[in-house]
Order: structure tokens, then C-alpha cells, then sequence
């Protein structure tokens, strides 16, 4: 049987060996290619402003930022800003060691070594999908706050923001020194709470005067804030802020920057701020800065900076073109008188309300109903509620209504803000009850302001009495009288004149309506006394007696020579004081006797200048001849007498027993032995207290007193100027003297050449017979 051939069998041809393989390698060079080609293409958009403007060549030179005006003290501190976005520019010399390491260490290890991207980053941003970290070098972040803005959380639009960050940080580098790239970028920073910039950050957060001073581990904490401000808040979580700034301390030691023993050690410190905030309302010099805020806003109405591109002219703006003012105000004078302030009138107000339990018509005395409703009517109609609810188109009824409605606020007290529930209504009753003070202190031979103290506390009582408010000044004014006499009749301190009392007549002097018979507060009219213990008694018939004789008029012109400018009717009472005028009226008219009869305009802003340092303003002093140095020094002489044997003889001493009680003093004896001119004041019903103190570089004028008159204390015991007023010049000069920087002056006031007055009684005495001494028709 013939065997059985097979089937011969189809034989596919095999396939190349490699072939899919090159074809795999091919795609993907093919998609790589393309890729890199969309890049290219990407960025080449981005740079050409596809996706929107990008900066121009002059913006990457000058970047805009809206920048703080400074106001510097004297002393070269900064007192206060003003402020759209509240940054003050640094160089990178004014940035610590401590911060620049930590910001390198934590943000971008490779930052010296890359030229705006950092490709080791961004490769391992691709590979790990971001979970071990990003790839944002410190120059794409300052790009992306410049010219980018907040990333957008749509894909597309936050691919093309990454490719113009790519793209300006580039450019970025290209422009800037590292330094200048690392500078612009913690200068932008906002750290939040009003804290924009990192110099902003150091004093808001640590109390630091610059960058410069911050030690490590508050650069730690700035800079553990860069990962996001709103998070790692100080104020609203510390101990996450805390665990973000160890975290830092880490990245310093993991690159060298400080070694593990530095690192274990800083990690167990407690989380310290010295938080310093710098609203309108915080800070030092709080009602000065206002002050400045209203000067600077008609100075710039007056001093256009130059014409824009339509021919329109263009001015400054205080709150973003970063000028800086410099003032008068020295930061160590001012923070001593605010002390003093608020050491004197918290004690003298826990013995005001002490009083005021006993008063059934607190926080007002001697009034009617009618007039206490006055007053509250007239403080409601000036409020902030009023005035909005009247915006709103509501009416009278209404409005009066929401006063009756209890609402939660926050009151203040001396022992801190409390978060109550009251009437609009009851709040204003409550406020009234509060005694306010006002302070300035200034150099009579250069005018130089050197503290301002307006008030208690600003955010809660904005009311200016330094330079806003005028009240009846009382025997302060008694000076101005004694000078004029002095000045036209050569009287010397040691003349004597009656006690015994002095009718002005009728149509005499202005007194129109009725015969005046001044009294005496202590009831006593025998005998006579020196001018010198006259004015250091304050004896009231002695002042009439010294008016009468000149007449009014030459009174009024000698205090408007002195810079007075509130109107002062030429009236007899004028010489008991009557008169109201400001605090700064009263220490620069008294600074003419302290600087030898030369008045001199008091200056509180000494230059302007623009963010470049070039002078926009400087000011002009502004002086005149008022009295002769003779007249001024004998009335110095006359003043001096007050703190020797008169009202103002406790600053030789200390509070006397009487005075000495708890809550009113602060147990401390002042024990001044230098000389000081002076005058308290005390007006009627207790309403105003006022001293007035002069050393011969320094004149310092205090006020006590309440917002309304009809709230005081019921008797001088408290309610007098000694009292009131006098500590507060006390407890701040005894601070300056103890500050030995400041060369506050102990010496004796300068005696002018060929003085022909004589001021020293026992030599006077011995010139002259008794029946010389008293001039019968100069004593009526």
C-alpha cells in the first residue's frame, strides 16, 4: 500500500525581529518631540501674551507696589504708618542671616543654582504628582505675586498662569541680583494682620525695629508662614505655627545652616510673640499720627506731584506711594509721657468712681434733668449710629428707638476692653463718666514738639486734647498777666500789694452789667504779699489788681504774640483765667517765657520726603520778638515761686498726706531739686485741672478734665490742678530725667546780661525803705 504523502502545509513569512519595537520608539520620539514642542510652543505664547499681558520691560525694572508712608521720630524710630497695604520696604542689608537661611533652607534649597526654575524640582514635581513636594523656586513665587496673581483651579487656566510664572521668572532672573530677587519677594509677603512685607512682620509680630534683629527662631516662624499666612495665623493657631517653625529649624539643620544641638534646643522653646499691632487706632503716638494724617492731607492738596500724560496735575497719596515723614516727636519722650498718663489717671479714676457711688445724678453734677438729656441728645446726634441710620433714610423716632436697644459692644476699661451687652444709650452714660487728659511737651528754643498725648485711648475717645479741644485754663493764665505788668511797669517779684479786696466798676474794662468783686479761694484779704508768693498762692484780688492797673487789652495782645489764636474777649475776668484755649496754645505761649521773650512756632514735621529719598518739604522755623528777655526771666522767676512755696511745691516733696491717698498717687515721692517754672490751674466747679511746667530746655503742658464740664469731682480736694494735672508732668519728667540720653535740663534758667529787675528779695529788701516798697497809687 503506496505510503501517504502529507499535506504540504502554508508557511506564514515571520515578522522582522525588532520591527514593533522600533515602532514603539519611534511614537515616542514622535510624542516626546511633540511634546516638547507644545512646550516650547506653551511658553512662546505665554512670553507673547497669549494668555494674557505680561509685564513689560519697565515693569519688570520698577514692579509697582503700594507702599506705607513712615512717620520717624527724631530719634529715628518709626512711630506710625499710613497705609493702603501696611509695607515698608528693606534692603537685603537689613535682612538677618538667620531669615535669609531660613528662607533658602525651607523654600528653595537649590535657589543659588538655578536660573528661575528649578528643573530638579519640577521633574520630581511631574514624578511624584506633587506628594513630595512642589517645584516653585522662590522667583516663580515672587512672579506669581508681581504679575500672576492666585492660581487659578481651573486645569487649563492654571497650566497657562505656570507657564507665564515660567516664563516672567526667567526674566525675573535675567533682571535682578539673587539678593534683589529674595529681597522684593519678603518685602511682598503679606503675613496678615496688617503685616505686609517682612519688615512689617518683624515689628507687628516680634516688636523688632528691622529685619535685622530677628534671632533665629522668629525668622523660623516668618518664614514657616510663607507656606501659607491664612493657615499658619500666630494669633489663631500657635501651636500649628509652632510645629510649621520646627519644621524649618529642621530644613536649617538638614543643609548646615545650624547644627542638631541648635536645632533640639531652639525646637523647645515655647511659641513668643511681642505682637505690636499697627492699626490707625494702635500703636504709640496714636492721636499725633492723626494729627499728621490731617496736616499731610492739606499738604498734599497744595503740592501737586507733578502733571500726568492728559496735562491734569497728579498728587500724592499718603497711603501708597511710600513717603516718609519725619517729625519732632522723640519715641522715648512720647512713650514716657503715655506711661505717665495712663499710671496717673487709671489710679485718679478708681477715686473718681469711688466718689461717683455716692452721686445719685452720676455722671453729671449741678444739672438739671433737662440738661442731662441735653447732653445726651447732643451725644447722640454727634455718633456714628446716628449719622449712618440717618444715611439709611430712617427717621427721628426710630433712630431714638435702636438707642434703647440693648446690642453687644466691646467698652473699654483700664484694665483692658470688656465684651458687654448695653444700650447705645447707657454706653454714652457709661463713657461720660471717664475722665480725659491731654499732654505736650516741646523745646522752647527750637519749637520741636517731643510728646503729644491727646487723650486716654484713641480707638475709644478720639477727641483731640492736645490741639482739638479748648477749655477755661484758669489760673494758668495768670502768668500772661503778671508778664504784661512786668514788661510795661518794671515790677520786680519782690513788690508787694494788698490782699484786701478790689471792685472793678461798672462799663470798666468790659464788664458791663455789673460791679466785679473778685474773691479770694481762700477767703483771706489782710495783709500784702509779694508778687512772687501772689502768683505761687494764686491770690485772685492781686491778678485783678495787676489788670486793673495795665487794662485788658495789652493782656490780650501779649498772648497772641505768644501764638495764641483762640479769641480772647478783653474783659476783666480774663485775669483769673475765663478764657478758653488750647493745650498747645498754652505750652507755646509758655515756651516764650523759657526762651527769653522769643516766641517760636511750634514744629511738629521737620521734612517730607518721596520713597527715594529726595525732599519734598522742609520746614522753616518762624519766630518774633514778644516780650524783653528781662520780662521773661523775671516771670520765669515768678513761676518758679509755684514749685517752691505754692500749689506746686509737692514736686519738691512728693504728695502730702493729704493728698496721699490710695488709688489717686502712685506712692512714689518725686523730689525734683532742680529749678522749675510753673502754674496749676483749677476752674470752676472743679471742671479742669491744668499744670503747666517749664525746665530750661523743656515745657510740658498737662489738662485733666471730663468731656462734659458738669462731671467733676465735688471739691478741690481732688478736683484741683495739683492734683489732677501736676502728677502726670511729675511722673514723666521724672522719667526722662532718669533717661540720661535724652539730656532733659536740671540747670538754672539763663539769666540775661545787665538785668536791672532785682529777683532776689533780700537783696531788694535792702535797697529800698518800707514805705518804698508799696506804690500807693500803683496799690489803689
Amino acid at each position: 500500500m503506496a505510503k501517504a504523502t502529507p499535506k504540504s502545509r502554508k508557511r506564514t513569512p515571520k515578522k522582522k525581529a525588532g520591527t514593533s519595537t522600533l515602532k514603539f520608539i519611534k511614537a515616542f520620539w514622535i510624542a516626546f518631540g511633540t511634546g516638547i514642542l507644545l512646550v516650547i510652543l506653551l511658553f512662546l505664547l505665554a512670553s507673547w501674551g497669549a494668555f494674557g499681558e505680561m509685564p513689560t520691560f519697565e515693569e519688570l525694572e520698577n514692579p509697582q507696589n503700594d507702599l506705607a508712608t513712615q512717620i520717624i521720630s527724631s530719634d529715628g524710630a518709626q512711630i506710625g504708618t499710613f497705609f493702603k497695604e501696611n509695607r515698608t520696604p528693606v534692603s537685603y542689608n537689613e535682612l538677618s542671616e538667620n531669615l535669609v537661611h531660613a528662607l533658602v533652607a525651607t523654600e528653595d534649597a537649590r535657589y543659588y543654582d538655578h536660573s528661575g526654575i528649578d528643573a530638579r524640582g519640577t521633574i520630581r514635581a511631574f514624578a511624584f504628582l506633587g506628594k513630595k513636594g512642589g517645584a516653585s523656586t522662590i522667583t516663580q513665587q515672587l512672579a506669581r505675586q508681581l504679575f500672576v496673581g492666585v492660581r487659578s483651579r481651573n486645569i487649563f487656566a492654571a497650566i497657562t498662569q505656570k507657564a507665564k510664572e515660567w516664563v516672567i521668572a526667567t526674566r525675573l532672573e535675567r533682571q535682578y541680583t539673587k539678593e534683589e530677587i529674595m529681597t522684593m519677594y519678603l518685602n511682598k509677603y503679606d503675613f496678615l494682620n496688617q503685616a505686609i512685607g517682612i519688615s512689617s512682620a518683624s515689628r507687628i509680630y516680634f516688636n523688632r525695629d528691622t529685619p535685622k534683629d530677628l534671632k533665629i527662631e522668629e525668622a523660623a516662624v516668618l518664614v514657616g508662614m510663607l507656606k501659607n499666612s491664612s493657615l499658619f495665623n500666630p494669633l489663631r493657631r500657635p501651636e500649628l505655627v509652632k510645629d510649621r517653625r520646627d519644621v524649618v529649624l529642621s530644613q536649617m539643620a538638614k543643609y548646615g545652616y545650624i547644627n542638631t544641638a541648635q536645632k533640639d534646643s531652639l525646637q523647645q522653646l515655647p511659641l513668643k510673640l511681642d505682637y505690636a499691632p499697627e492699626g490707625h487706632s494702635d500703636g504709640t503716638a496714636t492721636y499725633f499720627r492723626e494729627f499728621v494724617r490731617s496736616w499731610m492731607g492739606d499738604w498734599v492738596k497744595k503740592n501737586p506731584k507733578g502733571v500726568n500724560e492728559e496735562g491734569e496735575e497728579e498728587f500724592f497719596n499718603i497711603y501708597r506711594d511710600g513717603l516718609r515723614i519725619n517729625v519732632t516727636i522723640d519715641s522715648r519722650m512720647q512713650k514716657y509721657a503715655e506711661e505717665a498718663t495712663r499710671e496717673h489717671m487709671a489710679n485718679l479714676q478708681k477715686e473718681f468712681d469711688k466718689q461717683e457711688t455716692k452721686n445719685k445724678t452720676t455722671p453729671f453734677r449741678d444739672i438739671t434733668k433737662a440738661e442731662t438729656q441735653g447732653i445726651i441728645n447732643r451725644a447722640m446726634k454727634s455718633s456714628a449710629r446716628w449719622k449712618s441710620m440717618v444715611a439709611n433714610g430712617k427717621s427721628d423716632k426710630e433712630i431714638r428707638k435702636s438707642f434703647e436697644e440693648k446690642t453687644e459692644m466691646k467698652i473699654f476699661s483700664w484694665k483692658g476692653e470688656i465684651d458687654t451687652i448695653m444700650t447705645p444709650k447707657d454706653s454714652i452714660l457709661y463713657y461720660k463718666k471717664f475722665l480725659r487728659s491731654g499732654l505736650m511737651s516741646m523745646e522752647p528754643q527750637t519749637g520741636h514738639v517731643k510728646a503729644w498725648v491727646g487723650g486716654i485711648n484713641y480707638k475709644h475717645f478720639q477727641y483731640d486734647h492736645v490741639d482739638q479741644g479748648a477749655r477755661q485754663v484758669g489760673s494758668t493764665f495768670k502768668p500772661f498777666v503778671y508778664a504784661t505788668a512786668i514788661d510795661q511797669l518794671k515790677l520786680s517779684p519782690c513788690d508787694t500789694l494788698p490782699r484786701s479786696q478790689i471792685t472793678i466798676p461798672v462799663d470798666s474794662h468790659g464788664v458791663v452789667d455789673k460791679d466785679w468783686t473778685p474773691k479770694n479761694s481762700d477767703g483771706e484779704y489782710s495783709g500784702y504779699l509779694s508778687l512772687k508768693d501772689a502768683l505761687a498762692k494764686s491770690v485772685n484780688t492781686i491778678s485783678a489788681r495787676l489788670m486793673d492797673r495795665i487794662g485788658p487789652d495789652p493782656i490780650v495782645r501779649l498772648a497772641q504774640n505768644t501764638g495764641v489764636k483762640s479769641e480772647i474777649l478783653p474783659v476783666a475776668s480774663i485775669c483769673l483765667g475765663s478764657v478758653d484755649l488750647k493745650l498747645s496754645e498754652m505750652v507755646g505761649a509758655y515756651s516764650t517765657f523759657a526762651n527769653q521773650g522769643i516766641y517760636t512756632k511750634p514744629v511738629m514735621i521737620t521734612s517730607i520726603e518721596d520713597k527715594n529719598g529726595t525732599v519734598l518739604y522742609q520746614f522753616v522755623p518762624e519766630t518774633r520778638d514778644v516780650i524783653s528777655k528781662e520780662a521773661a526771666y523775671v516771670t520765669i522767676n515768678l513761676m518758679e515761686g509755684v514749685t517752691q512755696s505754692g500749689s506746686g511745691v509737692r514736686l519738691r516733696t512728693g504728695p502730702s498726706t493729704r493728698y496721699d491717698i490710695k488709688n489717686v498717687v502712685t506712692g512714689h515721692p518725686y523730689e525734683f531739686n532742680n529749678p522749675i517754672a510753673g502754674k496749676t490751674g483749677t476752674t470752676q466747679n472743679q471742671s479742669d485741672g491744668w499744670f503747666m511746667g517749664i525746665v530750661p530746655n523743656l515745657c510740658t503742658g498737662v489738662w485733666v478734665g471730663a468731656d462734659d464740664r458738669a462731671t467733676h469731682f465735688e471739691t478741690t480736694t481732688f478736683g484741683q490742678g495739683a492734683t489732677m494735672a501736676l502728677p502726670i508732668w511729675a511722673l514723666y519728667m521724672r522719667k526722662c530725667y532718669e533717661d540720661k540720653d535724652l539730656n532733659v535740663s536740671k540747670d538754672a534758667f539763663p539769666k540775661p546780661e545787665g538785668l536791672t529787675i532785682e529777683v532776689d528779695c533780700e537783696e531788694f529788701k535792702k535797697s529800698i525803705t518800707p514805705e518804698e516798697n508799696i506804690d500807693d497809687e500803683f496799690s489803689l
